[in-house]
């Protein structure tokens, strides 16, 4: 039976084509160097994701790669429509980018990702930066070799964002840099339609990688050295549908963690409303699997809930909740919350403050709502000043180091395995990893410890980070 989903093998071996003509027009266009790509990703792992392979391609075509855009000759931005601010980001930069094209008029400058599928974002780029060479949606990422082509041959500006139910194209080349950690996308796009969410509309409707895909990924990974594995979707949860085999997410985590080696699994992102008990029960069954799971809730208030389109209510999510600690013993718990959805009343957001600390989650990640052009909660009446909002989203962050605070003071003298990962951000001598909680843990130690898991015992506990020490000691079970 034929992967309904996949890009044709002939219509990638018509890419590859496209790739060694464009090395040869580099090469003929820059005979006594390489030529010098910069990419720079702005949003959620998946676009991380994504700008590996653009890199992988790029790499493939003769591009080396440099830190700064006035140093490149191929200048990509890959960009994020999630919120407001990540957009305005975009635009900054790419108006930025207009001094470096003056000193160098063969500069390409190009922008992909989901800001590039809305049409109204294309509409503002092609009137408002002229200088842009290139824009490409979504769904065309595999096309980059084509396109690329057709930009440095051709006398106009290239844009391609077709509308498509999207398709998954196998077999990319693929520039990672993470070290010892790497991100495997197992599937796109999302059936969800949360009301704030523009998701659904850039990255299309969702569909799954097949497991065998999966599978060889995440060997040649191993292979090469690779210590931790994340899966990535919009949500893992929904893993399998339109596959061939049937397989669903829990089943391809049993697949993943059978594997021989010695690295963890970690996946995001996860809906409540596809949590099952069976996904429960293999986290807490597979050793490779890490004992935290990533569960948005949004908000606490259940008419809130209903307006985001969420499909579940409060006592739905706390009662998934408690399966989920009583079935995965020491299971760390993050979330995302939105902060003044259109309409919420400030009652209602103290539902959400008490859902917080009646959950007692290891972190959140918090966000002031940003309406999104095209979603429904963007036509709904929003009377409740940002500054307000400002005023809530404080009290919300305070709430939740408190519970963080007590948490990691609890922690104190307890061991943990951790993959180190690298340097601490702070420098000096410490290095860092994260807890099987993903809870990061600095410690002092040689630089060649990294890669390498190591029992480290707490010895503090700072404001987002602990301290600790390496030691003989067995970890806590």
């Amino acid at each position: 039976m034929a992967k309904l989903h996949n890009v044709p093998p002939e219509e990638l071996e018509r890419q590859r084509q496209y790739a060694l003509r464009v090395r040869e027009l580099l090469a003929a266009k820059y005979p006594t160097r390489a030529p010098r790509a910069f990419v720079h990703t702005y949003g959620c792992q998946g676009n991380v994701a994504d700008g590996e392979r653009i890199e992988g391609q790029l790499e493939e075509m003769g591009y080396e790669f440099c830190d700064s855009p006035e140093n490149a000759d191929f200048a990509l931005y890959n960009t994020c429509a999630v919120r407001e601010h990540a957009e305005d980001r975009v635009f900054g930069n790419v108006g930025k980018l207009k001094n470096y094209k003056q000193k160098n008029p063969d500069m390409v400058l190009a922008l992909c990702g989901c800001m590039m599928q809305q049409a109204h974002v294309r509409d503002r780029i092609y009137k408002s930066y002229p200088y842009v060479n290139l824009v490409f949606g979504t769904h065309v990422l595999h096309r980059l070799p084509e396109l690329l082509y057709e930009t440095l041959t051709g006398p106009r500006r290239v844009v391609c964002a077709p509308d498509s139910p999207g398709e998954i194209a196998e077999h990319l080349p693929v520039r990672r840099t993470g070290g010892v950690k790497a991100w495997l996308p197992i599937m796109y796009g999302c059936d969800n339609f949360c009301s704030y969410c523009v998701v659904p509309y850039v990255r299309s409707r969702e569909r799954s990688r097949e497991p065998e895909d999966v599978l060889c990924e995440a060997r040649g990974l191993i292979a090469s050295g690779c210590r931790e594995i994340t899966l990535l979707g919009q949500n893992v949860n929904s893993y399998g549908k339109g596959n061939v085999s049937g397989l669903n997410f829990a089943g391809l985590l049993r697949e993943l963690n059978a594997l021989p080696g010695d690295f963890k699994l970690r996946f995001m992102t996860s809906h409540p409303k596809d949590c099952t008990h069976e996904l429960l029960e293999t986290i807490a069954a597979c050793d490779k699997v890490s004992k935290h799971l990533h569960l948005p809730v949004q908000s606490g208030n259940d008419r809130v809930l209903a307006a985001m389109n969420r499909r579940y209510t409060r006592a739905q999510y706390l009662d998934l909740v408690a399966d989920a600690k009583a079935t995965v013993p020491g299971l760390s718990l993050t979330s995302d919350i939105i902060v003044g959805f259109p309409g919420e009343t400030y009652a209602e957001f103290c539902d959400t403050l008490s859902l917080v600390e009646a959950v007692g989650y290891t972190s959140l990640f918090t966000f002031i709502y940003s309406p999104r052009v095209g979603t429904a909660a963007a036509k709904l009446p929003d009377p409740v000043s940002h500054k307000e909002k400002t005023e809530w989203f404080a009290q919300l962050t305070a709430l939740q180091e408190k519970i963080a605070a007590g948490a990691r003071a609890q922690m104190r003298g307890r061991t943990y395995t951790v993959l180190v990962e690298g340097r601490a951000k702070a420098g000096g001598a410490l290095l860092a990893g994260r807890t099987d909680g993903n809870i990061m843990l600095e410690f002092p130690g040689d630089p060649a410890l990294i890669g390498t898991y190591q029992n480290v015992r707490v010895t503090d506990a700072g404001h987002w980070t602990l301290l600790g020490e390496r030691t003989t000691d067995a970890p806590e079970r």
